[in-house]
């Protein structure tokens, strides 16, 4: 494609600036007198992360590491604890969560008990609010009855499941094994427990697959009807990822042939009546995403697309990344970094991001553009302080590097669906910030 869809590496943009630009400028005091200024009564979103694997998957880019006991994690919960403590000492009266997201690595890796301890911990320092959603990321291979009761006795209720791929000989490539049986008894054994939502992720771009393959996938996926699923891009980046070495560089799909497997997946979702989140998501039309999106408030934030409007995320465990609507945090990556600071008595803050007024009017535009392809002129203009001429430059800058590709008139700038492949690319065109030395994943 001549505008470079096939070659570039861009952002995938579930923050603005992306973490790559993040500076030692915010520390852990700056931290806390954020979490000091969010408004008594007010509610919150909250992120609790597990790095911790039984076996570390090939294709995962995440910040994880394998372990065979449960010792480590245990004493990892302990230190998330104490974190949780912190966080009391920091927090206004009143705050309840509109979400709460365990993620990973496997959280699922918690023992029940721990898992109760948890929960128990943050429900008392940070109550659910009313149509408030837990949500937790599980793998089936690393999931039993007994850790499924103890979540959904903690409130769980919504479900996240991996699947990547059902193919065996893919499986293997990418060194997660995970049969259609046992995807398909650890969804039902979620719905059983009467867990209402159930979420899926799925990729394609992987080692040997083929179209047919991925719709194979695809139609086995359907099969469980989750409520909304993930079509996310692999992310082939073995000079960032050691473990990704492990993976045949020779069997991966050409940027062409990534195209057309994400059309095809795609065409099958919709065909079957899910509808097209963004540029990667797809839902029920009754699912809060569906909603969220026709009624104009789909957001964007570090676990993707979400229906949750709150102004504040707070991440809690190693490398968890906070946001505020003054700017970004991120705890230290390392777990006994992390531990040394909690355990000192003062947040792990690593670095992060204080927001200009510009970083406020971009984000802005690129959330937009992410979520509705589409951003209103009169809405940037009434909520953030640009001038006219400077938001009429910044739009025809960007319309001139697409031509044909995107629309501007006098009310709006948008993306039309044949340029929406673009849209990462169309983004970019608004980050300030330089790009070069970043590592981004394939525009496709």
């Amino acid at each position: 494609m001549r505008l470079g869809l096939f070659d570039a590496r861009v952002p995938r943009y579930t923050s603005y600036p992306t973490a790559p630009h993040f500076s030692a400028s915010v520390e852990p005091g700056l931290f806390a007198s954020w979490i000091e200024a969010i408004p008594e009564g007010s509610a919150i979103s909250l992120y609790l992360h597990v790095p911790f694997c039984r076996r570390l998957c090939w294709f995962c880019a995440c910040r994880t590491q394998g372990t065979s006991s449960d010792d480590p994690v245990i004493a990892y919960a302990q230190t998330l604890k104490a974190e949780i403590e912190l966080l009391r000492r920091h927090l206004p009266r009143g705050v309840s969560l509109s979400r709460l997201h365990w993620g990973g690595g496997t959280p699922t890796m918690l023992p029940p008990d721990q898992m109760k301890m948890l929960a128990e911990a943050i429900f008392d320092v940070v109550p659910l609010g009313r149509g408030a959603e837990f949500s937790v990321e599980i793998d089936p291979n690393e999931v039993d009855a007994a850790r499924l009761d103890a979540l959904v006795a903690s409130g769980m209720n919504r479900a996240s499941i991996g699947v990547q791929d059902f193919d065996a000989e893919i499986q293997k490539a990418i060194g997660r094994e995970q049969s259609y049986d046992l995807t398909k008894q650890v969804c039902d054994m979620v719905r059983e427990r009467g867990v209402g939502s159930l979420n899926a992720d799925i990729l394609y771009g992987l080692p040997h697959q083929t179209t047919g393959r991925i719709a194979d996938s695809v139609q086995k996926l359907m099969s469980l009807s989750p409520d909304r699923v993930a079509l996310y891009g692999y992310a082939h980046v073995p000079w960032m990822s050691r473990r990704q070495q492990m993976i045949p560089s020779e069997a991966m799909p050409t940027p062409e042939e990534r195209l057309r497997l994400f059309e095809t997946a795609a065409q099958l979702f919709e065909w079957d009546g899910y509808r097209a989140i963004g540029i990667d998501h797809f839902a029920r039309p009754d699912d809060g995403l569906a909603v969220a999106q026709a009624a104009g408030k789909l957001r964007r934030n570090f676990q993707g697309y979400t229906d949750d409007t709150a102004p504040v995320l707070v991440g809690l465990g190693a490398s968890s990344i906070s946001r505020f609507p003054q700017g970004y945090a991120q705890n230290a990556p390392g777990t006994s970094t992390h531990t040394k600071a909690i355990r000192s008595g003062e947040f792990s803050t690593h670095k992060g991001h204080v927001f200009t007024g510009e970083d406020r009017v971009r984000a802005r535009i690129i959330e937009a553009l992410m979520c509705d392809f589409r951003l209103s002129k009169s809405e940037i203009l009434r909520d953030f302080a640009v001038t006219p001429e400077r938001l009429e430059a910044m739009l025809r800058q960007a319309a001139e590097a697409f031509p044909g590709m995107v629309r501007l008139d006098a009310e709006a700038f948008s993306i039309p669906p044949h340029g929406r492949p673009l849209t990462r690319m169309v983004a970019r065109a608004f980050d300030a910030y330089d790009q070069t030395k970043a590592q981004h994943s394939a525009a496709i």
